[in-house]
């Protein structure tokens, strides 16, 4: 599994309505092969947004970017950002939520107990 953890910088006054339009996409999501999507706001300030994204493949990701709604919510969300951006790609190895309940090695490989 293919992760992804962003984040992103509001201009002041705009963060509901960024977070906003990146939920407002979520319902497409799962059948593009979207296992987890959670958007969450900075508890120290007012500008921060962070996205936390678990997807089968990287290619699944990958090709969201290029559907319609996804290039639109972009689009909105662009002019309301300051252009500071943090990102950071992983391996998913388990966890709560994303299907593989039990730990296991970047491989796939359960460890043995």
């Amino acid at each position: 599994m293919f992760g992804y953890i962003g984040s992103m910088k509001a201009k002041p006054g705009h963060r509901d309505e960024v977070v906003a339009i990146l939920l407002s996409g979520v319902d497409g999501l799962r059948k593009v092969g979207c296992e987890l999507y959670v958007v969450g706001v900075s508890a120290a300030d007012d500008v921060t947004i962070w996205v936390s994204e678990v997807w089968q493949t990287r290619e699944a990701h990958d090709a969201s970017l290029q559907l319609p709604e996804t290039r639109a919510a972009i689009g909105t969300a662009m002019p309301l950002l300051t252009g500071e951006f943090t990102s950071q790609e992983t391996v998913v190895v388990g966890g709560l939520g994303v299907g593989q309940e039990s730990r296991s090695d970047p491989n796939g490989v359960a460890p043995s107990v």
